[in-house]
């Protein structure tokens, strides 16, 4: 099976202080992950990264096989990963939710009629047709989210980043979006503080801390290890 992500002992410094090291991870072919954490432990730095926009001190990332160092590393395979922002405010190009949904694909040189088509299959999809003429920045901070996941998918990404998904959203709208993201046949990193959310969409959880990243079950609180000679394990943890 082919690999989207491949991420091998990284470490990142920002201002001169260590944020993480020894981070490791293959995200194969449609596989769904998450990184789960508290704020400010660096999942966001993790997947700024990923697509070159902060620099790592030591290790190397691959995003299907191209090695990415920079921003500039990342241009060929820009078109392959999708990339939701925590601030859906920062993602938005346009300033009607239409226009702002076909911006990528106008920008490779669709064709208008095609544009459209496309914008309004993926507005149906997301259930969020209703919103076409609207001004981005008047929508709710749920239906923001959801234009801006449209904007994503629009461009049929092989490899869907997302930071923070739910942040500033209801329980009525998060219900919708892991609908959403459920039936996603897509790599996907999703980075959380919010473990309940990804047990329900992804295969596996690493959880994030300055030493590397610990695999943890899905649906119990624990992380796979070694110690003592035994082979990689799991022992529950009670909280």
């Amino acid at each position: 099976m082919s690999c989207s992500l491949n991420i091998k002992n990284i470490s990142v410094d920002i201002d001169g202080i260590e944020l993480f090291k020894n981070i490791s991870l293959n995200v194969l072919h449609k596989e769904k992950i998450a990184i789960i954490g508290p704020n400010g432990c660096g999942k966001t730095t993790l997947l700024e990264s990923i697509v070159g926009l902060c620099p790592i001190k030591e290790g190397s990332v691959e995003l299907f096989h191209q090695k990415i160092g920079c921003a500039d590393d990342f241009k060929p395979v820009r078109h392959m990963v999708g990339y939701l922002l925590q601030d859906s405010d920062n993602q938005f190009l346009a300033p009607i939710v239409e226009d702002d949904i076909a911006f990528t694909l106008l920008v490779r040189g669709i064709d208008k009629s095609e544009a459209k088509a496309r914008t309004n299959a993926i507005l149906n999809d997301l259930e969020i047709s209703h919103l076409a003429k609207k001004v981005v920045y008047h929508l709710s901070g749920g239906e923001k989210k959801l234009v801006a996941l449209a904007g994503v998918l629009i461009a049929e990404p092989k490899l869907m980043l997302l930071d923070e998904p739910t942040s500033g959203l209801d329980f009525e709208m998060q219900l919708k979006l892991t609908k959403i993201l459920k039936n996603i046949d897509k790599s996907i990193v999703i980075v959380s503080h919010d473990k309940e959310f990804v047990e329900s969409i992804v295969d596996t959880i690493y959880k994030i801390s300055p030493d590397g990243l610990k695999r943890m079950s899905n649906f119990k609180t624990e992380y796979a290890h070694t110690h003592d000679g035994l082979p990689l394990h799991t022992h529950p943890h009670e909280h």
